[in-house]
């Protein structure tokens, strides 16, 4: 027990104070006090430390004058003498919360602030994505069906027109496609037991491009075909993308980057309290750069198995990216649309000698 130490109790009976010693006690749930009467009838009040409202800690150079100790149904408590009460509370093996120390000791708060932040930033590289591939098994595929079409839906009422491909060109390329999707094996699966139904659709507009949908449906567009022909290029730089996009559904990248997205935001929610406007954008950019660049990778590693599997070269698709390449620097305003090709890679030149030797870096 701690030296005694003189107070005013305020027992909430009376207005008068009433002059007590005040000791302190280590217990196992915490300190306990305990009051003795100096004058008589000499009354002796002993409380738990759950009985106590015990004041909050302070910084040395911020003492405050007297100590007010909460004693609930028992009044409270004066101690004037500020070091004393401090040196009890430590004697009797008080340690203030983590909070109060990071309010009161500046290399508290530093040390805490860069744990969170590392936690933050482990949580963003290696939680998220480990916990979206998680939930993405879970995934329904008749939700991502849903979706697609939804999806398809809403870009022929705005971007899209029917295509303007003669019927035998689109059934000469669909036919490689399902060549192509045919030599799909198990061991190029992402997802064990996901078996998505793989469809090629073709449409105009959005300029020489092709893109995937959640569930298996994949759109290449006329500019894209034509940006081929143009470039005197064959169908082997066109099945080269349409691998690319195969490996964007066999990966579930549009479902990962939406499960992503929520993770991320729970994540930032539970350890900041809450997702402002401006930490949720943050969020959305960091997904939609990082993650979409792992994506793309990962579709380029899984287009280089598949053509290699098929017995077909990757030099033509180098080739077209190139020449799109070339397009997009020459007329920005004409050949944005096909950057959703060349977004988030590498270097496309860099790419495109990459794909030429059928070694990808990330692969």
């Amino acid at each position: 027990m701690s030296e005694p130490i003189r107070g005013r109790w305020y027992d909430g009976h009376s207005s008068q104070a009433r002059s007590v010693l005040v000791s302190l006690q280590a217990a196992s749930r915490g300190p306990s006090l305990r009051l003795h009467e100096v004058a008589p009838p000499g009354r002796t009040l002993e409380l738990g430390s759950a009985q106590v409202g015990w004041p909050e800690s302070w910084s040395a150079n911020r003492a405050p004058r007297t100590v007010a100790i909460d004693l609930r149904e028992h009044g409270s408590l004066e101690v004037d003498d500020v070091a004393g009460w401090q040196a009890a509370l430590a004697a009797a093996g008080d340690r203030p919360a983590l909070a109060q120390r990071m309010q009161t000791r500046w290399p508290v708060f530093l040390a805490v602030l860069v744990v969170a932040a590392a936690a933050l930033g482990a949580f963003y590289r290696w939680g998220t994505p480990w916990a979206a591939t998680q939930v993405t098994r879970q995934v329904p595929l008749e939700w991502e069906t849903a979706l697609s079409q939804r999806a398809l839906q809403d870009l022929d009422q705005s971007w899209l027109k029917p295509s303007k491909l003669p019927a035998a060109r689109q059934t000469e390329l669909r036919e490689r496609f399902d060549a192509l999707a045919r030599q799909l094996e198990p061991r190029l699966q992402r997802y064990s037991g996901y078996t998505p139904r793989l469809s090629l659709s073709f449409r105009a507009g959005l300029g020489a491009n092709a893109f995937a949908l959640p569930g298996g449906a994949i759109v290449m567009t006329d500019g894209l075909v034509e940006a081929a022909a143009a470039q005197g290029l064959g169908d082997d730089a066109l099945v080269g993308v349409l691998a690319h996009e195969i490996g964007h559904v066999v990966h579930r990248h549009t479902t990962r980057m939406v499960v992503e997205q929520a993770v991320l935001n729970v994540g930032l929610g539970l350890a900041l309290g809450d997702v402002s406007s401006l930490v949720s954008i943050g969020g959305s950019l960091l997904t939609g750069l990082a993650y979409r660049r792992s994506h793309e990778t990962e579709a380029d590693c899984f287009a280089v198995a598949l053509m290699r599997k098929a017995q077909l070269p990757t030099d033509p698709m180098a080739d077209l990216l190139l020449a799109m390449d070339k397009l997009h620097k020459a007329a920005p305003e004409e050949g944005g649309a096909v950057a959703s090709l060349l977004s988030s890679h590498p270097a496309t030149a860099l790419r495109a000698r990459q794909l030429k030797q059928g070694r990808l870096e990330g692969c």
